[in-house]
């Protein structure tokens, strides 16, 4: 049985459709199959931060916690605004690439930052 036919809620295997819609008998709960597929593709597309909001490169962050450099006696201070970030594959966790004042170019993670 493929993912689509599985009930998003309960993940049982007995949900059938109804004409657009799919209904699971043992959890009540009701979804349409094109929505779930563009609710997942949206949510896929593009870097996000902490609050969910979409990345583009270019936008203004602010750092939310006290983060430190690594290999440094330096901290990020949180609440630092990050003005023009690059957004860079995540091979480490790290997607976005930035310089900030004082410390100099860095990577940051998305999760520990809000967009400005």
């Amino acid at each position: 049985m493929t993912d689509a036919t599985k009930c998003p809620s309960c993940q049982s295997e007995h949900a059938y459709q109804d004409r657009d819609l799919w209904i699971c008998p043992e959890c009540g709960h009701e979804w349409s199959a094109a929505a779930g597929a563009e609710a997942d593709a949206s949510q896929e597309t593009g870097v996000r931060d902490a609050h969910g909001n979409v990345l583009a490169d270019g936008d203004s962050v602010i750092v939310m916690k006290d983060l430190k450099v690594k290999g440094s006696s330096s901290v990020v201070k949180g609440g630092t605004k990050v003005r023009n970030i690059r957004l860079q594959e995540a091979t480490d966790g790290h997607n976005i690439a930035c310089k900030i004042d004082g410390i100099g170019a860095m990577n940051l993670k998305s999760e520990f930052v809000k967009k400005a």
